[in-house]
């Protein structure tokens, strides 16, 4: 009975001061200005991503593709938790991070690069499946990318790396 009357005064307290209740960042977990989340690529064709921010955690994967778009979800230090395509997470060091856009072609199928931001304009190229590219703008339902030479645009919808409300300039 005791613990039933010591929860429901925490309760209580804590409805008393509703800025206690609120959703903060934990001191610490939020080390820079930048949103979050938020898109960045890998620098390195191998990429540790920890179970936790330091390297004394174990190694939960190892990325071996450079430019491969990821999401940072968290920041410690000079550490990011980082969201693949997939949803698979981990911590990576912020020196193996670029701030370079890039995205990745998520389609089933061969899909057509155009020469401009219509179905109807000419096709510059095929991309295949899980394809990096870079992303040079975004507006609308558009990206214009660029990979191995040549640049187009494609529809948003089948990329990865960038939201559906994001404007890139």
């Amino acid at each position: 009975m005791h613990m039933k009357r010591f929860l429901i005064a925490i309760f209580v307290l804590l409805l008393s001061f509703p800025a206690l209740a609120q959703e903060e960042p934990v001191k610490g977990f939020r080390d820079t200005n930048l949103p979050l989340p938020r898109f960045v690529s890998l620098k390195s064709a191998k990429v540790y991503a920890r179970a936790g921010p330091a390297l004394r955690y174990p190694i939960r994967w190892i990325y071996k593709r450079d430019a491969l778009p990821v999401e940072i979800i968290q920041e410690f230090d000079n550490w990011r938790k980082v969201r693949d395509i997939d949803g698979e997470d981990g911590w990576v060091h912020q020196s193996l991070l670029s701030g370079e856009r890039t995205v990745l072609v998520q389609a089933e199928d061969l899909v057509a690069l155009r020469e401009r931001s219509n179905n109807k304009a000419r096709m510059v190229a095929r991309l295949e499946p899980n394809v990096v590219a870079h992303l040079n703008k975004c507006n609308g339902d558009w990206c214009r990318i660029e990979i191995s030479g040549f640049r187009g645009w494609i529809e948003r919808n089948l990329l990865w790396g960038i939201y559906a409300d994001e404007d890139i300039d």
